[in-house]
């Protein structure tokens, strides 16, 4: 049988434990406790074994220190030229100094979720529908900085301020949709525009490159005649007959190759015997004669060489 004393040692025995297992606080990863004692606010326990005085100090609030998302609910908001449309989006905050979150704000949640709501109205109320639709970016991040300003009292980092929806009425999607076919057509006839007059840049400057490389060709060609005819002058007047004789075979050569090869005419006829071409340099020659005295001898000898004369058609 136990005796008084022996009882009395064992309820001292499990008071004691009580009062060391009141005492020991395990804090799990992620999470911050507050230590209130009478009421207030004395200390922060961090992850792991802590130690508090039983029956004194009494654990507070259990804040959440890691990253969280918080879904902003649909709701509907009038931008700056009247347009109504439908947004939601998300938000990501973080505790980063417990005291705060737990004692500067009730419903720390709530707080923050309708902090959001207000300000995505504000913000996007003041844009446009055509820019609320293409400034998404720009939007999030003067929200997210707006946002966390604000919050930032309440020991709140906010990490992130999400669009995820807009969603303007039907009927207005329908007309967004015609207006942007109606100015991806005026992009494109712009652009064939464009394409129709840089075509027929290109084709004139083509011809007037054409143009001038013609006059060129001209250019020279006559430079080269009017070479020529100098060279056969001289000739002439240093009394060189073997050059006239050239010069004038040349051209009548020329003359029947033109005559020949007319399209016009499929029969050519020649009003003169083909070793009238000889005779004529012949005739030349004594013309040149006469001129330069006897120093054209050689061609009198050249012209006097005729050939035995032909039958053309018209003497038969």
């Amino acid at each position: 049988m136990f005796s008084g004393f022996d009882i009395v040692l064992l309820v001292l025995a499990v008071l004691v434990l009580l009062l060391i297992f009141s005492g020991i606080k395990t804090v799990p990863q992620g999470f911050n406790y507050t230590v209130e004692r009478f009421g207030r606010y004395t200390r922060t326990l961090s992850p792991g074994l802590n130690i508090i005085v039983p029956f004194i100090d009494q654990v507070g609030s259990k804040m959440n220190m890691m990253e969280q998302v918080l879904d902003i609910p649909t709701q509907d908001i009038i931008t700056r030229d009247n347009a109504t449309v439908a947004v939601d989006g998300v938000a990501f905050y973080q505790v980063l100094n417990a005291p705060q979150a737990a004692y500067q704000v009730s419903g720390l949640e709530n707080a923050i979720l309708n902090l959001t709501m207000t300000n995505i109205r504000s913000v996007m109320g003041s844009m446009d529908l055509d820019e609320l639709l293409s400034n998404r970016d720009a939007i999030n991040e003067r929200l997210l900085r707006i946002v966390d300003e604000a919050a930032n009292p309440w020991g709140i980092k906010i990490t992130r301020v999400e669009i995820k929806d807009i969603n303007p009425p039907a009927n207005l999607v329908e007309s967004m949709a015609r207006q942007m076919m109606a100015e991806r057509n005026k992009r494109a006839q712009i652009l064939e525009a464009e394409g129709l007059k840089q075509a027929e840049i290109l084709e004139a400057e083509g011809r007037k490159e054409a143009a001038f490389r013609d006059a060129e060709a001209r250019e020279r060609a006559a430079e080269a005649e009017a070479k020529a005819t100098k060279v056969v002058s001289e000739a002439i007047a240093m009394g060189d007959v073997q050059a006239v004789n050239y010069f004038v075979a040349q051209k009548y050569t020329e003359a029947l190759s033109t005559i020949g090869s007319s399209s016009n005419n499929k029969i050519v006829l020649m009003p003169f015997e083909a070793s009238s071409l000889i005779g004529t340099l012949g005739g030349i020659g004594s013309i040149a004669k006469d001129v330069f005295g006897d120093d054209a001898k050689p061609m009198r000898r050249a012209s006097s060489a005729r050939p035995p004369s032909t039958r053309t058609p018209s003497q038969d």
